[in-house]
């Protein structure tokens, strides 16, 4: 938790003030090869995979559930790698790229089914996003059983003129609520799928252009949801990757 409360501080207080406006540009003639191509996919792969930031177990009940809320994300980069630095043409990156999102779940009525969606915009860069889940409770939990889920989800960046890329993921996860508190943990695949476009794909000189990667990496995450009020919960996530993250969501609860 001291990890989650310190990055989110560094993004809200200082990543996002010091960020100069950065555009994503991959350098032609060789000098941006594919092994950067595919490690600046992998990291940022990860950082807009879906982070769920939700207990196991179903919100719907006889009638519907809804979370509805705003979560900021701080991804750790290895900024001053050359391919980040080459394809940030210089510009200053934080130590933590930061992802605000609006992040809407909803949970059906009688069967244990959670459907949810996310948008971001990274403050001054092109990135932008979207995704969405379905979740579906194996095991709704109770007194004593725990809660048990499998979710997949999907996402898509979009913004960047040099640069296609989703993700898709795979996870299994457990939770067991304990009065206000209800820690959960998971694990899961990543898939991404990551496609350079325009110039970064022309092959000049010949086998100089950047090709397409398909990456694989697997996630782990815990977090804790903490019930405020009746109408109102806090949620908080770590996820353990190659590159790891921490997340913190605010909700209003229907």
């Amino acid at each position: 938790m001291k990890k989650v409360t310190l990055a989110l501080l560094i993004v809200v207080l200082f990543a996002v003030p010091a960020m100069a406006k950065t555009t994503i540009v991959f350098p032609t003639g060789g000098s941006y090869t594919q092994d950067m191509f595919k490690s600046l996919s992998t990291e940022l792969g990860l950082a807009i995979s879906y982070v769920p930031l939700a207990p196991a177990e179903p919100l719907g009940g006889l009638l519907p559930g809804l979370d509805a809320g705003i979560e900021v994300t701080a991804v750790k980069i290895k900024k001053d790698d050359p391919f980040w630095k080459l394809a940030a043409q210089g510009s200053q990156l934080p130590d933590y790229l930061p992802l605000p999102k609006l992040h809407i779940q909803v949970g059906l009525p009688v069967v244990p089914i959670d459907l949810g969606f996310i948008y971001s915009e990274v403050p001054n860069t092109d990135i932008k996003l979207m995704g969405g889940e379905l979740k579906y409770a194996i095991l709704k939990g109770g007194v004593v059983m725990p809660a048990v889920a499998i979710r997949g989800t999907y996402t898509k960046l979009s913004g960047i003129n040099v640069l296609d890329m989703e993700t898709k993921s795979l996870d299994l996860s457990i939770s067991k609520g304990f009065l206000f508190l209800t820690p959960y943990a998971g694990v899961g695949q990543v898939w991404i799928t990551s496609t350079p476009k325009g110039v970064a794909a022309a092959a000049l000189p010949a086998g100089a252009g950047l090709k397409k990667e398909d990456i694989t990496q697997t996630k782990g995450f815990v977090g804790a949801k903490i019930t405020f009020f009746p109408l109102m919960n806090l949620v908080a996530e770590a996820d353990f990757a190659k590159v790891n993250a921490y997340s913190l969501r605010l909700n209003v609860h229907f």
